[in-house]
């Protein structure tokens, strides 16, 4: 397949770009053209303005694509701009566990893009959360006819992570920096990067439209991950309210049901076989 991929130049966007050339299909990226990648000559690049029309009107005329992959739209106007502009076959919009109330088994039907009330906004505009909503609102209602996924994960990690969100327990506890946990006890769900990549791909040729939730198997709380952390390391965590804000604060109890993933044939990885040797990797590099 001749496929476009927004965002293919760090984490789990190089993942997939990865499995896709490996499946050996033919692939573009388009980014702003500021981060370097590993591809070489495997793919094309164009540069462009992902937030201006004008700058996808421009650079995608005349072009057609078996395939697009959006991992750079997070409102609605964002979807309105590429569909607009960029011819394709089938879109892959890159969504979030975010747009739920989460809460245990939580399932895709949980929300419902075609009954919410849309509202054209850009990335500003509203909390991440709401944004994400606004963007499935805006492909299940407005682009209808577009034959369309919106692959919803819940935090990624991996070596990788550029966010370093799991990096900030791991340091916090080995340095004895105060941090103010919220949700200490709430079970969470969590994905590989390389598995995010690969779920992806793996939906390239899927007959399957709508919604459908990425997560590995298994949730941890972060009490969990402290104990591990100090398991390890013999460093106690300091929990204060005075303490530096953690970075998952704010959520809820949940897991993430992936029944209709793995219905089409894929199978996530079990988060016990990667989180600890993860935390490990990021020990030592801490240490």
């Amino acid at each position: 397949m001749n496929i476009l991929v927004f965002g293919g130049t760090r984490f789990f966007g190089i993942h997939l770009v990865r499995e896709l050339l490996a499946m050996g299909h033919k692939v573009t990226i388009a980014t702003r053209g500021k981060a370097r990648d590993e591809f070489g000559d495997r793919v094309k690049r164009l540069t462009i303005e992902k937030t201006d029309p004008q700058s996808l009107k421009e650079t995608f005329a005349e072009k057609e694509y078996d395939l697009v992959y959006d991992n750079l739209a997070y409102a609605s106007n964002d979807v309105k701009h590429t569909l607009d502009n960029v011819t394709c076959q089938r879109y892959i919009l890159m969504s979030s566990t975010a747009v739920y109330q989460k809460h245990m088994d939580t399932r895709e039907e949980d929300f419902d893009p075609a009954s919410y009330e849309l509202t054209w906004c850009s990335r500003p505009d509203f909390s991440y959360e709401e944004v994400k909503r606004q963007a499935e609102c805006a492909l299940t209602q407005k682009y209808a006819s577009q034959d369309s996924v919106a692959a919803r994960y819940p935090f990624v990690l991996g070596d990788d992570d550029y966010t370093k969100r799991l990096e900030f327990y791991v340091e916090h506890i080995l340095k004895g920096i105060p941090m103010h946990v919220d949700n200490v006890e709430n079970q969470m769900g969590f994905i590989r990067s390389d598995e995010a990549g690969r779920f992806l791909a793996f939906l390239a040729d899927k007959d399957y439209r709508g919604p459908i939730n990425g997560c590995s198997h298994g949730t941890k709380s972060i009490r969990e991950i402290a104990d591990y952390i100090e398991k390890k390391t013999g460093r106690k965590p300091v929990y204060s309210e005075q303490g530096d804000p953690a970075p998952y604060n704010g959520e809820p109890a949940y897991s993430i049901n992936i029944d209709r993933a793995e219905g089409l044939g894929f199978q996530f990885l079990r988060l016990d076989e990667w989180i600890y040797p993860l935390l490990d990797r990021l020990i030592e590099k801490t240490i």
